[in-house]
């Protein structure tokens, strides 16, 4: 297998925001929680969390209250990205973050291997998105909403590609 081969899986990952019809088993989002808890954090400290959400009233809520959410709606299920921040390095926010933003990859790239569509929608730092999280799934003070991935059946297929751009690479110096 060439190094080309094994960068498949990133280059042909895409934001799928169509879904057809189907179950995505609680297996499967073991192994997209596991891929997810796989990646690197700040000292170990892993301040992911993560809600589970299969409800279609809740999925339209999100849908409804998050800007680029429209596909929340249909769905199968969807895996809100949380952070405590009191279980992050030096309880920094940035390092909070930049862990969650890490096992959101993780696990965007698992769903991608495993067929199963997924689009990352951004929470943090919209603070109406923040606030109607933090309500609807009654999250303690120092849990913070990063993202919501929703996840069902491709609905669509996309071509792989890379947006790669020399312009911003700089090379010893700006």
């Amino acid at each position: 297998m060439s190094h080309q081969d094994n960068l498949k899986l990133i280059f042909a990952r895409r934001s799928v925001r169509v879904y057809s019809p189907g179950h995505v088993p609680e297996e499967t989002v073991t192994v997209l929680l596991e891929a997810a808890m796989a990646a690197p954090s700040a000292m170990a400290k892993d301040p992911w969390r993560f809600i589970i959400v299969r409800h279609a009233a809740v999925l339209q809520s999100l849908a409804n209250a998050l800007p680029g959410g429209k596909m929340l709606a249909t769905a199968t299920l969807a895996i809100v990205v949380c952070g405590d921040l009191e279980a992050a390095l030096d309880r920094q926010l940035s390092f909070l973050l930049q862990d969650c933003a890490a096992a959101t990859e993780n696990l965007l790239l698992a769903a991608h291997g495993l067929g199963i569509g997924a689009c990352w929608v951004g929470v943090h730092p919209d603070e109406a998105a923040l606030r109607h999280l933090k309500a609807l799934f009654t999250l303690p003070s120092s849990v913070i909403p990063m993202a919501v991935i929703s996840l069902g059946l491709p609905g669509e297929t996309l071509p792989s590609r890379t947006r790669f751009n020399r312009d911003y690479v700089h090379h010893e110096k700006w």
